[in-house]
Formats: C-alpha cells, sequence, structure tokens
C-alpha cells in the first residue's frame, strides 16, 4: 500500500491567523498531492503497457464515469463541484495525453 509523506501539519485552517500559516499548510498539502498525482501516472503507465490498441487509450464512458465518482466524492466533502470538475476534466485530459506517449513509447520500433 501506499503512504505519502507530508511536513507536519501546524494549523488548522479555521487556526491559521496569518498568511505566512495558510500558505505553509498550502505548500504541505501540494507536495501531497504532486506524491498522488505521480502514483496516477504510474497507473497510465500501466494502463499502455496492458492496452493493446491505441485507439482504447481515450473512452470517454469511463472520462464520465470518474467525473461522476469524483461529484459524489465532493459533495460527500464539501469540496466546491466548481472546484472538482474542471480541476478532475484538466487532470483526466493530461493523463489521457500522458498515456498516449506512453503507449506510443512503449511500441516504439
Amino acid at each position: 500500500m501506499t503512504s505519502y509523506s507530508s511536513d507536519p501539519r501546524k494549523h488548522t485552517h479555521d487556526q491559521c491567523t496569518d498568511m505566512s500559516q495558510v500558505r505553509y499548510e498550502i505548500d504541505r498539502i501540494d507536495r501531497v498531492l504532486v506524491q498522488i498525482i505521480k502514483e496516477r501516472q504510474d497507473y497510465m503507465d500501466a494502463a499502455a503497457r496492458i492496452k493493446n490498441s491505441r485507439s482504447v487509450v481515450r473512452d470517454e464512458a469511463r472520462v464520465e464515469d470518474v467525473i461522476r465518482k469524483v461529484l459524489f466524492a465532493a459533495k460527500q466533502t464539501g469540496l466546491s463541484e466548481k472546484i472538482a470538475e474542471p480541476v478532475w476534466r484538466t487532470m483526466i485530459e493530461q493523463c489521457i495525453a500522458y498515456e498516449f506517449e506512453s503507449w506510443d513509447e512503449l511500441r516504439k520500433p
């Protein structure tokens, strides 16, 4: 199982009294997000390796399934859909582009 390392959390959002505290926590969270997104990228490499045809790299039904699941999770946790949906759609598009590159690279003559 993957675990993610992080600097210690010093403040909750409602304990912050100045911008340096807010920025510390945002930077801390960003470093964890980088680790998580890197793990997601590793699975794009796996998908590129497993898929036997370039034509199946983009799967619109899967894109919409992921978005539905993300919006449900966002609602459950209080994350604004106005943040969640465009962030995930952008990430998915970039991951698909990366997967195409990975798929091509794996099959280079």
